[in-house]
């Protein structure tokens, strides 16, 4: 490992002796925070998942019914009841913090426009009205989906980012200061024995 191009003094030791101590200290807090990262990503994959295999079970319901209802009523008919929705939606965006790193917080807003489902009973099966209740139960899960996927990528590149950063602490500036202040010191001990000697020589010849 190649050292620092640094002088030799006493002065410059004291100021390398700081930095390692101060980069052993970012060290651990880095590895720390890194740690502490993969276990809440962890917790999110396994959330992700689970939202996952949820939204695509109740989605692939929703549409087998949703093809019965269509198949068993006029076109038109299909179209004119689902033409106006009796729900409507916004979404609150906002963002939250974990363990630094800002991910998504959405919240949903329902507000319904009329009592019950947007066509009259008798138009449609009961397949339909299965779909349509099954839809508005599934819009929220399908939105948490979406955040929960943001954060886990959002969580992966931090937690890369970090990584390098351990990784340059560790196997780059820790060992290169380490190595310059071994050389500091041995330059100084050599500087010193060879003082000593010429100090004994003054003396011998006195």
């Amino acid at each position: 490992m190649a050292r620092l191009n640094v002088n030799p003094t006493r002065m410059e030791l004291k100021k390398l002796k700081a930095r390692q101590q101060t980069a052993k200290r970012g060290h651990k807090l880095l590895k720390d925070k890194s740690d502490e990262m993969i276990r809440q990503f962890s917790v999110l994959i396994k959330e992700n998942k689970r939202l996952r295999d949820e939204v695509e079970r109740e989605l692939s319901e929703v549409l087998r019914q949703f093809a019965i209802a269509r198949s068993v009523t006029a076109p038109y008919s299909a179209e004119a009841a689902f033409a106006v929705p009796s729900v409507a939606v916004s979404a609150k965006c906002g963002v939250k913090s974990i363990m630094g790193v800002e991910v998504p917080d959405i919240e949903l807003i329902t507000s319904k426009r009329s009592e019950g489902l947007p066509y009259a009973y008798a138009e449609m099966t009961s397949e339909a009205d299965f779909s349509v209740a099954k839809a508005a139960e599934l819009l929220p899960k399908m939105v948490k989906l979406a955040e929960v996927e943001k954060a886990v990528r959002l969580l992966a590149d931090e937690i890369e980012r970090n990584k390098r950063r351990v990784n340059a602490l560790e196997y780059i500036m820790l060992p290169q200061l380490e190595e310059t202040i071994k050389y500091i010191k041995d330059k100084l001990d050599e500087n010193e024995r060879a003082a000593i000697v010429r100090l004994m020589k003054v003396k011998s010849k006195g």
